[in-house]
């Protein structure tokens, strides 16, 4: 039985989970620094456990670029059945629907354990995997084990988001701490050393610990790499051979790169140098693995991955793991070989982020290939980096069809511009997609129907409807659709049936949101077509918001957002992240709101209009919330949205600007966005911005009437009936709009407003509001008390409660996982309480507040 020593906690924690897991699936969560003894917790726990639990251990690799799903893989391999059948070629969502099934059916009574090692090395794909076991695990009887390393895992990192995700009451965090001096001296006294010395040397790292006190007593090694050469220097030759093949294997190593080297094996074994994994040997740790590997010389290490290239090409290894010893052996010829196929094989399990580094790896090997094969590659990457929501696509399709008009094929050509228009329009170039879709039919008409054309037509269909040209949307979608089944071309059939339920919907027939469900329905069903199921009801939700029906949006959110995560559909979720932050803030969910907008902005650069919803939604909050950066958030939001002329990006930047000029009391610059957008949204009969952007005009002074096209709340308050219009947000749940109609009214109702403002957190309309009633010669109401009003700081109620979790000691990332939030958003919280403090560290902060009595 392995005993560990100040782990006694950890493995309680660990059993109460399995047992808590009985009505219900949980997740614990093991973080720590490298060698803080994560794997060796997981290890005790399953064998305390016993036959109790049925282990299912998955780890990741430091590939050059991480396979895609790989601990899943390992888990395949133990599991068997249909989900190895499937795993190698089958749909993600498949894949991830047959690890849940043989979760939820486990052999005879053993309760399964899902291990997951070093998922700060996890690709994309097995995270969408953590986040999908995440929100269903609470459906079968399982335990969820991750683990992964405290110092590797910044702000941005995505595991942070995924865990976020998780709910609440699933999760349990274990953090391994270094061991106390009592218990290095522990482990000392029983090795015959000086304690003081070992954990002075150590820092109390159990590995660190470990191989300090397996190396020889003369001399104590200050670092990891003396410490694993020196025990390497007591092996023979051969044995140290093999050694140093496992070094440059970031894995486990198998037999299949062992061969007949059994007796070798078995000394490193015997001396401690390596142990047994499964049905091959690793280091114990990856530090030991990598201070072995950095101590072989450039040409050793290159000719061993030349080694290890040709017996993995042998036996049809992973094509990640061949392009990562194709690289550095230096083997070009090999790179160019597997990258593809890795590529493709990433691709085809929604992997498109390690798809697009694949592809960006292997085409500047490709100066010498055929043209033809050149322009495939680059067409390949560009919808790889497209699904991603990756600026790259753009670049590599105009290459691509650059090739293309070389070659003189004019389907490919035609096929070339009709991508070239739906990325030009992606990355915020309106013009350009008009025209490249144009030149694609004009292409594309000169030569036989095929799909290509059907394809180029339900293009132009898109882009009209996606510029409120809903008459013409619709009619270029069915001159798509009818070609489309004539060829039996279903990919373009349902497209076009997106771009006309869209377009319908924005014409006011309600039946336009049935169409929607029901292309996203029948892609799912047909397989292939995620990126068809994604945008049906993208279309959905963001529509919702636009108009207000916030019921319709939140369920079709509930909906999508999994499915866009399971499927590594970045672009698309982003986009709706941002939406969603704009329907927490119109319902008053605030904290919610900037989780979702801050997020959504922390990933990679992303041009166009797709990240206008967060940036609008979190300049809109910031403004209310009266915080430094508020109108240069707004104006970003203007940059983003304008020049793309499309009413859905260009008219919340226009909201948000008006809100933003209109609380910092300039009421003239105000009224030009608001006029700005306006134009726009009656260009457009945009009902809904309409209303919202004649609201901001009028408050800024302009005496006009409503437009005859508002939207009902929005006109009623600028008509002058103040009541019926909080009436009619309040039904809708939108407590911040009610607040605004109601300032417009008596001295109860401002009262009211100031109430909501208070709660909100509004300081900005707040301060406004007091101010106009002091004015009108009216009472005004006393601010919140004692925690902001008293507060000189101006701390907000969510920066009062970081302050006190930073005062108790508590990291970021403990308070994100205290408070529910991202990393990203505790990071700009304490950055800001420091501000508001006026000090420059954490420490400094909590004397500041115990001295202020904050806290």
């Amino acid at each position: 039985m392995t005993v560990l020593l100040e782990r006694t906690a950890e493995l309680a924690a660990l059993d109460g989970l399995l047992a808590g897991s009985a009505a219900g699936g949980r997740v614990a969560v093991i973080s720590g620094e490298a060698g803080a003894g994560k794997s060796t917790l997981a290890a005790a726990f399953a064998e305390a456990a016993g036959p109790r639990v049925q282990m299912l251990w998955g780890a990741c690799d430091p590939l050059l670029t991480p396979r895609a799903l790989g601990p899943l893989h390992d888990i395949a391999r133990r599991l068997g059945g249909r989900l190895r059948e499937r795993i190698g070629d089958g749909p993600r969502g498949e894949v991830f629907d047959l690890l849940l099934e043989a979760l939820d059916r486990p052999p005879q009574a053993a309760r399964p354990v899902v291990v997951l090692e070093d998922l700060h090395w996890a690709d994309e794909a097995t995270l969408d995997m953590v986040a999908f076991l995440g929100r269903r695990l609470a459906l079968c009887r399982a335990l969820l084990l991750i683990t992964y390393r405290e110092d590797e895992v910044g702000p941005d990192h995505r595991l942070r988001t995924v865990l976020a995700g998780i709910p609440r009451g699933l999760i349990r965090r274990v953090g391994l701490p270094p061991l106390s001096p009592a218990a290095v001296a522990e482990l000392a006294r029983r090795a015959g050393r000086d304690g003081p010395g070992v954990h002075a040397v150590t820092g109390g790292n159990p590995l660190l610990v470990t191989e300090v006190l397996a190396a020889p007593e003369v001399g104590v090694p200050p670092t990891v790499r003396d410490l694993v050469l020196s025990r390497l220097s007591t092996l023979t030759p051969p044995a140290r051979e093999v050694a140093h093949l496992v070094a440059v294997v970031p894995s486990r190593t198998g037999p299949e790169l062992l061969g007949d080297r059994l007796a070798e094996v078995d000394e490193c074994l015997a001396r401690g140098v390596l142990t047994a994994s499964g049905d091959g040997v690793a280091f114990r740790h990856e530090l030991l693995r990598r201070a072995v590997e950095e101590s072989l010389s450039p040409v050793r290490r290159q000719a061993l991955h030349a080694e290890i290239l040709t017996a993995l090409e042998d036996v049809k290894a992973d094509p990640a793991r061949l392009v990562h010893h194709a690289h550095h052996a230096g083997d070009s010829a090999a790179v160019l070989r597997w990258t593809p196929v890795a590529a493709r094989k990433a691709a085809s399990l929604g992997a498109y982020n390690q798809a697009t580094v694949h592809y960006a790896r292997a085409l500047p090997l490709t100066a010498d290939r055929p043209a033809a094969e050149r322009a495939e590659l680059l067409e390949e990457y560009s919808v790889a980096a497209y699904h991603g929501g990756l600026a790259e696509a753009l670049d590599a399709r105009r290459a691509a069809l650059a090739l293309r008009t070389e070659l003189g094929d004019p389907l490919a050509i035609g096929a070339g511009l009709r991508w070239m228009s739906r990325l030009s329009w992606w990355n915020g170039r309106p013009d350009e997609a008009r025209d490249c879709g144009f030149r694609a039919v004009e292409v594309l008409e000169t030569q036989p129907p095929g799909p290509e054309l059907a394809a180029a037509y339900s293009n132009l269909s898109q882009l009209f409807m996606l510029g409120d040209e809903d008459e013409r949307a619709i009619g270029w979608g069915q001159r798509a659709s009818e070609l489309a089944r004539a060829l039996g071309d279903l990919d373009t059939e349902l497209h076009a049936l997106i771009n006309m339920g869209s377009a319908r919907l924005h014409l006011g027939d309600r039946e336009g949101a049935a169409v929607l469900r029901r292309a996203h329905d029948l892609a799912v069903a047909a397989g292939g077509f995620d990126d068809h199921a994604g945008r049906a009801l993208t279309n959905l939700a963001s529509s919702a918001v636009d108009r207000y029906d916030l019921d319709e949006a939140e369920v079709t959110f509930d909906r999508i957002m999994p499915f866009l995560v399971a499927r590594d559909l970045d672009g698309y979720y982003r986009h709706l992240q941002g939406h969603r932050a704009r329907m927490f803030l119109a319902r008053g969910d605030w904290r919610a709101a900037e989780d979702d907008a801050v997020q959504a902005l922390a990933g990679p650069t992303m041009h166009g209009g797709g990240l206008v919803p967060a940036v609008t939604a979190l300049a809109m909050l910031r403004a209310r919330r009266d915080e430094p950066g508020a109108l240069d958030d707004a104006l970003d939001a203007g940059k983003r949205g304008y020049p793309t002329e499309e009413a859905q990006f260009l008219c919340p930047a226009a909201v948000a600007l008006a809100e933003a000029y209109w609380l910092a009391g300039d009421p003239a610059r105000a009224a030009r966005e608001a006029e700005r957008g306006l134009q726009v949204a009656l260009r457009a009969d945009q009902r809904w911005f309409v209303g919202e952007l004649a609201f901001w005009k009028w408050r800024s002074g302009d005496e006009s009437p409503a437009p005859a096209t508002a939207a009902e709340p929005f006109r009623l308050v600028i008509d002058g009936d103040w009541r019926a219009a909080a009436a009619a947000w309040s039904a809708m749940g939108c407590t911040y709009l009610a607040a605004c109609c109601l300032s417009h009214g008596d001295a109860a109702a401002a009262a009211e407003a100031l109430r909501v403002f208070d709660r909100l957190g509004a300081l900005a309309p707040a301060r406004r509001l007091r101010a106009d009633l002091r004015e009108r010669g009216l009472r005004v109401p006393r601010g919140p008390r004692p925690s902001t009003a008293a507060d000189p700081t101006g701390l907000t109620g969510r920066q009062q409660e970081v302050l006190v979790l930073v005062a108790e000691g508590l990291s970021n990332a403990d308070i994100a996982a205290r408070l529910t939030l991202s990393a990203k958003t505790v990071d700009h919280h304490v950055s800001a309480v420091l501000a508001k403090l006026g000090v420059s560290s954490r420490g400094r902060a909590a004397a500041e507040a115990r001295d202020r009595g904050l806290i």
